[in-house]
């Protein structure tokens, strides 16, 4: 039987190559370091003091294709209706500016609840609240899909952010609890973690196709066969598991939280119509700070936060933090830009506008697992540099778009931004829990996973409050500070690199040693 210290050391380049190891709410190690000896000198990883049933291989990876499966759900639903947008507008008889609240209620709810659902499954059971969130998302879906009006349709989506938040985190925790060898498990979280990310990327080429085929209910409608689906999945293939210690749920955190969200990503969509210095624009300004200092406080009282605020202390995690908005900005920012430019503008297809991001989706596609492996191997500063130079020279060079779509300045400009995207998701995550103990690295990965859906949310609205109220002529000239903001982000990206150069653990030996061979 290895000793400790040799496990350790065994270990050790698995760690480095995806240090999330741990990084689900919940998941904890053993008293012994994380592993325990079995028969034959091999180690089984636990999630509490007791030995888990290790679960076949093919069982394994069938957990991880669901909650792969569920996550492509939540990702899609994330940016699937930008493309939309135009055909809903047009089929709810309403106007644009309107229509940013859309794919925000979902966004909206899914970053204020993520870390309580992670929590209430680590209580309650995280298959049970697993296939809760699945049941509610598919019930919001129907409910998206036979919506008569606006304002339906935008609480059906708040609900089906809802849902999407009991998915997000507890997929991932699902997933590190079914895979104890720590090469596995990396490799694992690597493929949910790219699967997530290329879904967002992917969602204006699924939405476009359907909307041509079947029209923009459509969109919603696919999801229920696929629940349904994964539903039944579920119940064969995924075993229930909770947390030995799971964490109580922080209410009056939760409420705080989720009204500085809501009330500043309101007043980016409503800003531009009821001006920046109404005095409802300023009653939602006192409010929301308030909220924010009422949050702070609660927070630093509380045994068990919501959100760990200690964390922000260290550079690494607070630019890491700061690099998930950012760069989730970008996203949202270039995708529904692109679609009010190509079908507002010069009336596209939602086929045709959605097919005009595909090289986005192809370079996030092709650069998001060569990221987790140069992260791995190298470290996160690398893939983050170039994500920064990609997304930088991505948006500059759609600063001066033509008034008349030019395929040869869109097409390359895309590519380029969704190679920035592919390469930035890894490292960034790689660079918020990097040093930290796993116990505190599952909220570190939750903080983050929250940070990606609020730069989705702002994205959105700070898109559309450039664009709304400007007419086809002037689109061109309008979206310019969009693309201005998407270099910025990129220009972002290289403080975050200098962040994780300085976070980065010394390597050892024999891991140097591994990289020479």
């Amino acid at each position: 039987m290895p000793s400790r210290s040799s496990a350790r050391s065994s270990s050790t380049p698995a760690i480095l190559r995806f240090p999330q190891e741990c990084w689900a709410p919940g998941v904890a190690r053993s008293e012994h370091g994380g592993h325990v000896p079995r028969p034959g000198g091999e180690r089984v990883a636990a999630t509490s003091l007791t030995v888990r049933p290790e679960l076949s291989t093919r069982r394994r990876w069938a957990v991880l294709a669901i909650c792969a499966l569920s996550m492509l759900l939540v990702g899609l639903d994330t940016t699937i209706v930008n493309v939309g947008l135009p055909a809903i507008g047009h089929g709810l008889g309403v106007g644009t500016r309107s229509l940013e609240w859309v794919p925000d209620a979902y966004t909206v709810i899914l970053a204020s609840l993520l870390i309580s659902a992670g929590a209430l499954a680590d209580r309650l059971g995280r298959r049970r609240v697993f296939r809760w969130g699945l049941v509610v998302f598919g019930v919001a879906s129907v409910a998206c899909a036979v919506a008569p009006s606006l304002g339906a349709l935008v609480a059906a989506r708040a609900v089906q952010g809802i849902g999407a938040s009991m998915l997000n985190p507890v997929a991932l925790a699902i997933v590190v609890n079914a895979m104890p060898d720590p090469r596995e498990r990396a490799q694992a979280i690597g493929i949910w973690a790219s699967v997530f990310g290329l879904s967002m990327a992917a969602g204006p080429v699924a939405g476009g196709a359907l909307i041509a085929a079947f029209g923009w209910r459509s969109v919603f409608w696919i999801n229920v066969p696929v629940i349904v689906a994964a539903l039944v999945l579920t119940a064969r293939f995924v075993p229930e598991s909770r947390a030995p210690r799971a964490r109580r749920l922080d209410l009056p955190g939760q409420v705080l939280l989720t009204v500085v969200v809501s009330l500043c990503v309101a007043v980016l969509i409503e800003g531009p119509r009821i001006g920046w210095a109404s005095p409802p624009a300023w009653a939602a300004y006192v409010v929301a700070a308030a909220a924010a200092g009422g949050f702070v406080a609660v927070e630093r009282r509380r045994r068990e936060p919501l959100m760990e605020l200690g964390l922000f202390r260290r550079p690494a995690f607070a630019t890491a933090v700061l690099g998930a908005v950012a760069v989730f900005v970008a996203l949202t920012v270039s995708l529904l830009l692109t679609t009010l430019y190509l079908q507002h503008g010069h009336g596209w297809t939602p086929l045709a506008a959605g097919t005009a991001t595909l090289p986005l989706a192809l370079g996030a596609a092709v650069c998001a697992p060569l990221s987790g492996r140069l992260a791995g191997r190298y470290g996160a500063r690398r893939p983050l540099l170039l994500a920064g130079a990609f997304l930088t020279v991505g948006g500059f060079s759609l600063v001066d778009l033509r008034p008349d779509p030019d395929l040869r300045q869109l097409l390359p400009a895309y590519l380029l931004i969704g190679i920035g995207f592919g390469f930035a998701n890894a490292p960034i995550t790689n660079t918020a829990v990097s040093g930290l103990p796993p116990a505190r690295a599952g909220v570190a990965g939750a903080i983050t996973s929250t940070a990606r859906q609020l730069g989705s949310a702002v994205g959105i609205a700070v898109a559309g409050g450039l664009v709304a109220e400007v007419g086809p002529a002037g689109l061109a000239r309008a979206s310019r500070p969009g693309w201005l903001l998407v270099a910025a982000c990129g220009l972002f990206l290289f403080v975050v690199a200098h962040a994780a150069r300085q976070a980065a653990p010394s390597r050892p030996a024999s891991v140097r040693a591994d990289r020479r061979r």
